[in-house]
């Protein structure tokens, strides 16, 4: 079995390689090629692809080389993605531009240039790894908050489109990550916030799960309790995150 991960320099797609290794052959994709070949080489091989996920010839790109090295995807890991906090007022459009670009674009740009060969080695899966912020928004973290908002209700569709293809989409939202772009000291260092902060093992156990059916899975799991607070009980949920505090913040690795 074949599974790509995107975003596998560091963080959360690095994890979810080490933990892939065990039962599939690896295509990991980032910028940063030598932290790439490092992990390729300590998980004793792996097919390796430098790339910047924006650009424009960089899926078509990836797809002729899976296609090519392996002839068949079994497994399609999106998971790169980033987040510049700021307040829309003095960030603008052009900033929602680049989390858009990065965190919905390109795993879609991606997606469409390996559905064929998904398709065509079902039964497959693609896992989105999203965030707890694609369900509850918070201040400073709005453009990110869009772009994952965005990639759920994308993935939503694309399941149900795919599903009779025998390629299955799952969902993954982490909440407080501690990777090496978000460290989450602060939390981390208080007794009282520990525990809200899980960790990139976490996420790849989860991405896994995703992978074998599941719809969608939060890290931790109790973090969906926000996400149903919101629709519940949307007023409250606004109260809550006013201060930008206790609510699950963004998470996805600033590698790729």
């Amino acid at each position: 079995m074949v599974a790509l991960v995107t975003g596998a320099s560091a963080g959360i797609g690095e994890a979810t390689a080490r933990h892939l290794a065990r039962s599939h052959r690896l295509v990991l994709v980032a910028r940063r090629e030598e932290r790439l070949r490092a992990l390729a080489d300590e998980l004793g091989g792996a097919h390796v692809i430098a790339a910047d996920l924006t650009e424009p010839d960089a899926p078509a790109r990836i797809a002729r080389e899976v296609e090519d090295r392996h002839g068949r995807l079994d497994l399609l890991v999106n998971n790169a993605g980033a987040a510049w906090r700021g307040r829309f007022l003095e960030q603008g459009p052009d900033v929602l531009g680049r989390h858009m670009a990065l965190n919905f674009e390109a795993p879609v740009r991606l997606t469409h240039a390996l559905l064929p060969l998904l398709r065509r080695s079902a039964p497959s899966a693609i896992v989105n790894v999203a965030s707890t912020a694609g369900r509850v928004s918070r201040p400073n973290s709005g453009a990110y908050s869009a772009s994952k908002f965005a990639l759920i209700g994308w993935s939503d569709a694309l399941h149900q489109e795919e599903a009779p293809h025998g390629v299955h989409v799952g969902l993954v939202l982490p909440g407080f990550i501690a990777t090496e772009g978000f460290p989450q000291r602060e939390l981390r260092e208080k007794a009282l916030t520990r525990r809200l902060v899980s960790t990139p093992d976490k996420v790849a156990e989860a991405i896994a799960d995703a992978a074998s059916g599941k719809a969608e899975r939060y890290v931790p799991r109790y973090y969906g309790v926000f996400a149903g607070l919101r629709i519940l009980a949307p007023g409250l949920v606004r109260r809550l995150t006013s201060g930008g505090a206790m609510t699950p913040s963004t998470t996805a690795d600033t590698t790729r």
